[in-house]
Formats: structure tokens, C-alpha cells, sequence
């Protein structure tokens, strides 16, 4: 078959290259830039027009912002070290324990993925709330007055929401990393009488470190911008950057503060960004390396 060559007439007007990348960026400069020049010109210049950091740092050297930030990543490295923690037994569970069902309990857990955050809040304010099944049962069992379980509407509940909508994201990743593992390898190992902790850590573990990595950076991220879980939880005396930007525009309509703290939330969530398409890309490297 001959090859086809196209052409193009003599009148036909040539288009750069880089004309191609006008709508796309067009289309994000209206939807994403421009709202967010919105967001830093109001935390620079504020209601008056004028262009001033006093302001700006009297917000980020107040008790209140510090404190949020101080919650914010509390809260956002404990659930994060839960995830990783969590995800690498579930998927060493999944990947190497045979049992009827792996897969369909790795589907499970991945349907965690599409489900509101503020879902499994709610779900466990009717096993671990005040009136929730754990509580009624021991009050029933120990003929108590009062709920001895009153950890979930504190900093510890919405750590262990976190640990339980966020541990999908790590898994995925170890699952895929933990696939390229040869049996052969545990197998050898296994017969030279290695034991299935030093499998683990010789095998197992730096295989998953990638995984680890880019998983972990990712819950990183995600926990430091959560909002639903804290909000329908009503943590007392916990209160995140995002909720706080809430409050600060929502009801105290203090816009100014509000987009100050908000610049500074964006701020750390690009930094975290950074990390996790770091990490992805060491991944990424990672099993092209094994491949």
C-alpha cells in the first residue's frame, strides 16, 4: 500500500503550534486563575484598595490562625500515618494471605474512594456517638448513667474518619505496587527459612516504598483540605484552616481574614501538591525500573 503524505495547499493559512493551548488555558484562567487573583488581591489590598501587609500579618501571627494551623497538621499527619499504617497491613492482607474473597474485599474498600466524606462521620455517629450503639450497649452492660465512649466528637474522632475515607488512597497504590512482586522471590525466601517478618522487611517493604510514598503524600494533601468530616463532626475546640475560613467568611462575613487564611491554605496545598507529583513520579520510575 502506498503512503499517504497530506499536504497542505499553497493558500492554506499555517496555525503555530502553541495555538492549541489558548482554550484550555483561557478556559482555566476564567474558572481557576481568575477566582483566585480575586481571593489574593482581597487578601493584599483588602476592603480599602490598598496595598498592605499589615494586616496580612496580624492575621497569621494571631492565636486563632495559629491554632487552626496547628489542628490542621495534627490532624493531617495522624491520619495520614493511619492510613499508611492501615493500608500496608490491608493490602499485604489482600495481596499475599489467599483467602475466598481477596479480590472482592479490595473492590469493597476501593468503593470507599466514591462515597462524600461526610458519610462516614455520620455512620459513626450511630456506633461511637453519645447515643450510638457502642455507648447504649455498655451503659446497658455496666448500668451506667453517662457514655464512657466520648472520644468522636474530639480531635481523635476526626483522625479516625480520616483514617477511614482516606485509606483507599493508599491502598491502591501499594495493591499495584505489591502486584509486581515475584512469588518466586517469598518463595525462595520462605524455603531458606527466612521468616515472614524479614520477608516483609527485605522483600515486601522496598517494593511498596514508592506506593508508600506517593499514597501517603496524597492522604497528606487530601487531610489538610478536609472540611466535611471536621464540620459535621463538631469537634469542640478543633478548628482546621478550612473550617476556619468558613467561619471567618460565612459568619463573621470578615472576607478579608477569610482570603488571607485562605491564601495561606492554597499555599500549603500547592507545597503538598509538589510532594505528591514528586512521589508519583518516583513511582512512576520505580516500576518502570522493575519492568
Amino acid at each position: 500500500m502506498a503512503d499517504l503524505a497530506v499536504t497542505s495547499s499553497p493558500g492554506s493559512v499555517r496555525l503555530p503550534p502553541g495555538i492549541w493551548a489558548v482554550p484550555p488555558l483561557l478556559v482555566l484562567g476564567a474558572l481557576f486563575f481568575y477566582p483566585l487573583s480575586l481571593i489574593l488581591r482581597q487578601a493584599l489590598f483588602g476592603d480599602e484598595g490598598a496595598f498592605s501587609l499589615a494586616h496580612f500579618g496580624e492575621v497569621v501571627g494571631s492565636r486563632l490562625f495559629l491554632d487552626g494551623l496547628y489542628h490542621t497538621l495534627v490532624i493531617a499527619v495522624s491520619a495520614t500515618a493511619g492510613c499508611l499504617l492501615l493500608g500496608f497491613v490491608l493490602s499485604l492482607v489482600i495481596a499475599f494471605v489467599p483467602f475466598p474473597g481477596a479480590k472482592l474485599v479490595g473492590r469493597l474498600i476501593d468503593t470507599f474512594i466514591a462515597l462524600p466524606t461526610f458519610l462516614v462521620a455520620l455512620a459513626f455517629t450511630f456506633i461511637y456517638g453519645s447515643s450510638g450503639l457502642l455507648n447504649e450497649s455498655l451503659m446497658r452492660l455496666l448500668d451506667l448513667s453517662l457514655p464512657p465512649v466520648d472520644f468522636l466528637y474530639s480531635q481523635w474522632g476526626v483522625i479516625l474518619s480520616e483514617i477511614t475515607v482516606y485509606t483507599p488512597f493508599v491502598m491502591r497504590p501499594l495493591l499495584a505496587a505489591f502486584s509486581l512482586v515475584e512469588a518466586s522471590q517469598i518463595e525462595v525466601a520462605s524455603s531458606l527459612g527466612a521468616k515472614p517478618m524479614r520477608i516483609v522487611r527485605q522483600i515486601i517493604l522496598p517494593a511498596a516504598l514508592p506506593a508508600l510514598i506517593a499514597g501517603g503524600s496524597l492522604c497528606l494533601l487530601l487531610t489538610v483540605n478536609e472540611f466535611g468530616i471536621v464540620l459535621f463532626i463538631g469537634a469542640k475546640d478543633v478548628i482546621t484552616l478550612p473550617l476556619l475560613i468558613y467561619d471567618k467568611a460565612i459568619q463573621e462575613f470578615d472576607y478579608t481574614t477569610a482570603c488571607i487564611i485562605a491564601v495561606v491554605n492554597v499555599a500549603l496545598s500547592l507545597g503538598l501538591y509538589s510532594l505528591y507529583r514528586v512521589a508519583v513520579a518516583h513511582l512512576a520510575g520505580s516500576r518502570a525500573g522493575l519492568v
